[in-house]
C-alpha cells in the first residue's frame, strides 16, 4: 500500500548537475512509491514522459527561480513545455513588478502565461510561485495570492526553495484566507521530514514539492 502522504508529494530534481540517469532514477521512485508527479527541468520533460509512460504526471518549472524573464520568453517556454508533454507547470512570476506596486502588470503577465500554457489545447495544471520571504506583511502576501487566483491559475505555490526562506504553516493560513477554500495550495522549499509534511498536510495543502520525498515516506512521526 502506498504511504498516505505519497499522493501529496511532487518528487523533484531541479539540480543543475542532474543527469539523464538521475531523472530515470527519480521517475522509478515516483512509480515505486506512488508519488503524485515527477518534477524535472524542461530539458528532461521528454525523457521523464518516456520513462513514466503515463504512470504519473510530469511537471516542470518555468522562469525558475528568478521570474524575471520577459513575458514573451515565459509564454514561449510554457508553450514548448506543454508541447513536450508537461502535465503541470510551476511558474515564477515577476515578483518585482508586484513589489513595485504594479498589480495590473503582475496579473497581466500571469494571465498571458496561463493563456500560453493552454493554447495548445491540452489539459495542463498551472501554478504560480509566491516566495514568502519577499513579502513584508501578511496583507501583501494576501494581495499577491489573490492576483494569482484571478489570473486563472490552478494553484498558489508558496516557496521556490531558492528564496529568502521556505514556507510556513502560517503562510498557508494567510494565503488560504485570501483565496478561499477552493483554490489549491502547494508548498515547497526545505520540506524534508515526515513531521514537516504532516504539518502542511494538516494545514490543508494539496501538494508538497520536495527532493526528499523518499525520506518523508520512510520516516516515522517523531516521538
Amino acid at each position: 500500500m502506498p504511504h498516505p502522504f505519497a499522493r501529496y508529494l511532487d518528487f523533484a530534481n531541479h539540480s543543475a548537475n542532474a543527469t539523464p540517469a538521475d531523472i530515470e532514477k527519480l521517475c522509478a521512485s515516483v512509480v515505486e512509491h506512488s508519488f503524485h508527479a515527477a518534477f524535472v527541468n524542461a530539458a528532461y520533460i521528454t525523457l521523464a514522459k518516456k520513462v513514466l509512460v503515463g504512470k504519473a504526471p510530469v511537471g516542470t518549472v518555468v522562469s525558475f527561480p528568478l521570474g524575471q524573464d520577459t513575458i514573451a520568453t515565459k509564454v514561449a517556454a510554457v508553450n514548448e513545455a506543454v508541447q513536450l508533454g508537461a502535465d503541470e507547470l510551476d511558474v515564477v512570476p515577476n515578483i518585482g513588478t508586484f513589489l513595485a506596486g504594479d498589480t495590473n502588470g503582475f496579473m497581466g503577465e500571469m494571465k498571458a502565461v496561463v493563456d500560453g500554457a493552454r493554447m495548445i489545447g491540452k489539459p495542463v495544471i498551472v501554478k504560480f510561485i509566491l516566495d514568502p520571504g519577499y513579502m513584508t506583511t501578511p496583507e501583501q502576501m494576501k494581495q499577491a495570492a489573490l492576483a494569482i487566483q484571478q489570473s486563472g491559475a490552478d494553484f498558489v505555490k508558496i516557496g521556490s526553495g531558492m528564496g529568502p526562506r521556505g514556507p510556513s504553516v502560517e503562510d498557508v493560513a494567510i494565503v488560504r484566507e485570501a483565496v478561499g477554500p477552493q483554490m489549491k495550495i502547494k508548498v515547497a522549499g526545505g520540506i524534508d521530514t515526515y513531521d514537516e509534511a504532516d504539518a502542511f498536510i494538516n494545514a490543508g495543502v494539496a501538494r508538497i514539492g520536495t527532493s526528499h520525498a523518499i525520506e518523508i515516506v520512510t520516516q516515522s512521526r517523531a516521538s
